[in-house]
């Protein structure tokens, strides 16, 4: 049987291979040695994940490769769902998160990782995906009452549309009712304030302390 640090190793490779069924194999692999499924998530899937935002940033790979391995874990993260949801109930809710990648914007690496982690830790994550309207959001956020309503930008040009999303859950009544969290390439702590935005998340980890900070 291979070793931990052997199966993590392969769960890094399936990534940066963009093979989505050798993430499957190295998923079920991981629950039948008893691997810690978010250990091969956190040390696995999600450090390839950084090395492929890595060298996307770096002009090495192209927006296809990104989504290719984003799907690749993704069908890695679905084996592994129902472990990592045994492992959530055996710890009280924190609270509900909506997220998504807001409208225009087809990225999903940060928001994926960062939903992952969320559901590790303990929230409940309604993930709506990438692309979503804003009058989605609101629609989603006035049917499931979640805690905090998180949307995540990569480009200049889509962070605008976060505006719209703190301005339209006033419209509508929500927002004294919710936490609004943003984050992205381009988003930062400044561009939350200006929005008024609860919270700004660096990254995935970020994410994860500063919602248990708050729950």
């Amino acid at each position: 049987m291979a070793t931990k640090a052997e199966i993590i190793a392969k769960a890094k490779a399936a990534i940066l291979d963009f093979d989505e069924e050798a993430a499957e194999e190295v998923a079920n692999e991981a629950l039948k040695a008893g691997v810690n499924p978010a250990e091969l998530i956190q040390d696995g899937f999600t450090a390839a994940m950084t090395e492929v935002g890595d060298q996307f940033e770096a002009g090495t790979l192209f927006l296809p490769h990104v989504i290719a391995a984003s799907e690749a874990m993704s069908a890695g993260v679905k084996v592994l769902t129902p472990a990592l949801e045994k492992m959530g109930g055996e710890t009280e809710s924190r609270g509900k998160v909506l997220i998504c990648t807001i409208e225009g914007d087809i990225h999903s690496i940060g928001k994926d990782i960062v939903a992952t982690m969320l559901k590790i830790a303990g929230f409940k994550v309604v993930d709506l995906g990438r692309d979503v309207a804003i009058k989605e959001i609101v629609s989603k956020a006035s049917e499931m009452k979640p805690n905090v309503v998180a949307t995540s930008a990569l480009m200049t040009t889509t962070m605008v549309n976060q505006i719209q999303v703190e301005e339209q859950l006033k419209e509508s009544g929500l927002r004294a009712g919710v936490k609004t969290m943003v984050g992205g390439a381009p988003v930062t702590q400044a561009w939350a304030d200006k929005i008024g935005a609860d919270i700004y998340a660096e990254n995935a980890a970020d994410a994860v302390t500063k919602l248990k900070a708050l729950f």
